[in-house]
């Protein structure tokens, strides 16, 4: 069984940690199609859609590797 919270709040850091790296503000977001409140919502581990996390890609210019990397860490509950 997954625990998808634990998923989600973990892609929530690494989008957090990625626009932080390129020097962005959670506003700055807007210039990418997002709304303050949507990116806060992301960042907060909220579930995202597949195209959600293309735009988020798309905005940063990386990969989906990424951005999903590790984020499976501990998810798996028996």
């Amino acid at each position: 069984m997954l625990d998808h919270a634990k998923f989600f709040k973990a892609l929530g850091q690494r989008v957090k940690d990625l626009r932080k790296r390129r020097g962005y503000s959670q506003e700055d977001m807007i210039a990418f199609g997002f709304s303050a409140r949507h990116w806060q919502q992301i960042e907060a581990g909220r579930p995202i859609t597949m195209t959600t996390l293309l735009r988020i890609c798309d905005a940063f210019k990386v990969r989906i590797a990424i951005v999903v990397r590790g984020t499976d860490r501990k998810i798996y509950r028996n």
